[in-house]
């Protein structure tokens, strides 16, 4: 069953995760979106994807296109991919995503990225309150980040370290500060 539509343009949420990605598609924003699962970061599945989409809805081949996905362990390759495609991308804040408190919440990828797409279509007729968009920075900026998160990181496993063997010497009965000089003093103290 083929549609037409007034809109023209071709409005897709993607779902991440570690092995697949689920795409939620539509037109506009009350319309039953279609779904499908492809294997993560198989962008040439999501083209594909894309242009069965657009057959699906009626919509020309070289309609536009407008995906977002939530902000989050992917960091921004895909943003850069997808606008690489020639497609308009809004990476989105997930703090940020309306949640109604009164109902008991259903949590799975399809509702999920039934309830982007939809906020999607909203977004794009002019509601700009939906969500927030994240600020996609300079792959300089990035990296920059990604190296400061690094040395986070080996300064809190250099503290569990030190807390461990602290807590080892302690378990016999010694104390010594765990520091540079840490192999000479353990010598004097063993």
């Amino acid at each position: 069953m083929t549609t037409t539509t007034t809109t023209g343009t071709l409005y897709v949420a993607l779902e991440l995760g570690c092995e697949k990605w689920v795409l939620a598609s539509a037109t506009q924003a009350a319309e039953k979106p279609r779904f499908r699962t492809i294997a993560a970061r198989n962008l040439a599945a999501l083209k594909e994807e894309i242009a069965k989409a657009k057959a699906r809805f009626g919509l020309s081949a070289n309609a536009p296109v407008c995906t977002c996905y939530e902000a989050g362990r992917d960091g921004f390759w895909l943003h850069r991919a997808l606008t690489k495609m020639g497609i308009n991308n809004i990476v989105v804040d997930a703090s940020s995503i309306e949640v109604n408190r009164r109902q008991k919440q259903v949590k799975s990828d399809p509702v999920d990225a039934a309830k982007l797409v939809n906020m999607l279509c909203r977004y794009h007729s002019g509601e700009r309150k939906v969500w927030s968009v994240v600020n996609v920075p300079s792959v300089a900026d990035e990296d920059g980040r990604q190296l400061h998160r690094g040395m986070k990181d080996l300064q809190r496993q250099k503290t569990e370290c030190s807390n461990r063997i602290k807590g080892l010497l302690a378990s016999q009965g010694l104390t010594a500060a765990v520091d540079a000089k840490f192999r000479a003093t353990l010598r004097r103290v063993a």
